[in-house]
């Protein structure tokens, strides 16, 4: 029903059922792990109102115990997910359904994946270093790469007196990148994915 894949290794189908509504993946070597997807294979939808949190259990550095987190969710709608585990290996473990399983050797970590209801799925508060990419920082980079064209198209830039005509040259006046560079901003503000259409 699931798959998990880890990028540079084969696509994992071989979940370990360890309860009627719960599966899990053994990553080894999982320090060399930065991003995970997990996702359903197609072949099995979910039941109807229900989904599959996703936890990620690595072994605790100081009892070697299993630490759970949410990474988060998938479900008929949202058939896959990627998650960011570079960053949790530090991180604190919080309330999860898998009790007290865990891989037994100190160089493998797992995936769980939970099946529940939507209505728990909702509730849950997954851990926020797993997510990959947000909007905000797409919006980041676009505002400093205007920043940095504009900037650089600036530095160029003559005025009408100190220009000597040259006919292999062709000149685009700066006030017309300002106004480029405005609207884009513009656009970005209203719809970060209008640049997709």
């Amino acid at each position: 029903m699931f798959g998990c894949l880890v990028a540079g290794r084969l696509v994992q189908t071989d979940a370990l059922q360890v309860a009627s509504d719960k599966f899990v993946f053994n990553l080894a070597d999982y320090e060399n792990v930065k991003h995970v997807v997990v996702f359903m294979l197609g072949t099995v939808p979910f039941p109807a109102g229900v989904g599959g949190a996703v936890y990620f259990s690595f072994p605790d550095p100081v009892n070697g115990g299993p630490v759970w987190q949410l990474l988060g969710f998938i479900t008929n709608d949202k058939p896959s997910a990627i998650f960011k585990i570079s960053g949790l290996k530090s991180g604190e473990g919080g309330a999860h359904p898998f009790g007290a399983m865990g891989a037994g050797s100190p160089s493998v970590a797992q995936v769980g994946v939970s099946v529940e209801s939507l209505e728990q799925l909702a509730q849950q508060i997954p851990v926020s270093s797993a997510a990959v990419s947000t909007v905000d920082t797409f919006l980041q980079f676009t505002q400093k790469m205007l920043d940095s064209l504009y900037n650089f198209a600036s530095s160029f830039a003559l005025t009408q007196a100190q220009m000597t005509p040259n006919p292999t040259e062709t000149f685009i006046p700066s006030s017309c990148i300002l106004k480029w560079y405005e609207n884009f901003q513009r656009r970005m503000v209203q719809n970060p994915n209008f640049w997709k259409n």
